[in-house]
């Protein structure tokens, strides 16, 4: 973890102002203590770290009760974890593999996520008449397969807002897979004016006339592939522009699909690929809620719900950069569960990363220089 970093994010918000003892860092270890243990309350946190007093120097921790730890979360502001996560960020970039399509254009993925909440308890958060709820808006990148954009909402935001009110860090000549929830012709505009390509599933209301049509390989489930103006009486005027659309039929499910997108140079069987690939943020939904602590939190209030969140998905980008740095060859899931259970042992790095079932017997406490006294 970067600490130089982390005190430049500190003194920027004034994180540590009128501060004693229970600094920012000490507020993130705890924070990171319970994501990776995966801790249920404040009160196992705290007994948690009491156990593990010994390696506290170490770390910089100099306190964790629990009173202390609701209190900073409550009060400090969650944008110094936002921003911690950002700056990790740009270090796990230099390091991913690029996904598998042969083409080189950057690929990434635009979906959003509801996470419940107990309306009794988070009463900020309301979402229906007995219901709270957040949405966490996710920019999957595909090259390493990393959130590269975050935005947590009510969950009344519609995502098409979202997308529309925040900057995408898109790059030129990027495909932006989405689904029909985005569909808004003006936005979609502006990504093509921007140089940005877009993939996703045409409404069955779609209003267009054919202009021109594609060779196709039938033989790949590719049924039509067509040139087309929407027609319209307000979509014709928010995309003037020519799209295109590719009809796909899904033998094993028997199911015919249809893809619009703006990107005239792939091939048919290409772009419902790229679509078929949308199911990877699905994945990543299902993964950090069933192994982070983004479900179940530690205190009440959107800051510290806030905080959680961001911390979690620190923790991902810190198990992304572990996996691709070493070229971990074991899942992300393996490597939560050998970290989660060596967390205070004195073991090398190396010989964890290289740790199977196999080997678990095999690992020994590291060999130091003898010292004379």
């Amino acid at each position: 973890m970067p600490r130089a970093e982390f005190e430049r994010e500190v003194n920027r918000e004034r994180a540590d102002r009128y501060t004693k003892h229970y600094t920012a860092w000490n507020q993130f270890l705890v924070n990171l203590y319970g994501q990776i243990t995966g801790k249920k309350s404040l009160r196992d946190i705290e007994t948690g770290l009491k156990m593990q007093q010994s390696s506290w120097y170490h770390l910089g921790l100099v306190n964790a009760v629990r009173s202390t730890i609701s209190y900073a979360n409550s009060k400090r502001t969650y944008r110094l974890m936002e921003s911690t996560f950002y700056n990790l960020l740009r270090k796990c970039r230099d390091i991913t593999p690029r996904h598998k399509f042969r083409f080189k254009n950057p690929l990434a993925i635009l979906d959003a996520t509801v996470i419940e909440l107990c309306l009794s308890l988070f009463s900020w958060a309301k979402f229906r008449k007995r219901k709270g709820a957040l949405k966490l808006h996710t920019l999957l990148d595909l090259k390493g397969t990393i959130p590269s954009f975050l935005v947590v909402t009510d969950a009344k935001q519609h995502e098409v807002k979202v997308a529309r009110n925040n900057f995408l860090p898109l790059s030129l000549d990027s495909i932006l897979i989405i689904d029909k929830a985005y569909i808004d012709f003006q936005w979609l505009y502006g990504l093509k004016q921007q140089g940005v390509y877009f993939v996703t599933r045409a409404k069955e209301n779609l209003k267009c006339r054919v202009i021109g049509q594609h060779q196709v390989n039938t033989g790949q489930g590719v049924i039509a592939d067509e040139e087309i103006m929407l027609t319209g009486f307000y979509s014709q005027e928010k995309y003037p522009e020519k799209l295109r659309l590719v009809t796909y039929y899904d033998k094993e499910h028997k199911k015919t699909y249809q893809f619009l997108t703006n990107h005239f140079h792939l091939s048919s069987s290409t772009i419902s690929q790229i679509y078929k690939a949308r199911w990877e943020i699905e994945i990543f939904f299902k993964w950090i809620k069933q192994n982070l602590k983004i479900k179940t939190f530690l205190g009440t209030s959107k800051n510290a719900v806030l905080t959680q969140i961001w911390t979690a998905m620190i923790y991902y980008l810190l198990l992304a950069y572990i996996k691709y740095q070493t070229k971990y060859k074991y899942s992300l899931l393996y490597l939560t569960r050998i970290i989660k259970e060596c967390l205070f042992r004195r073991a090398d790095i190396i010989d964890l990363l290289n740790l199977s079932l196999k080997k678990v017997g095999r690992l020994r406490d590291p060999c130091y220089d003898l010292t004379l006294f």
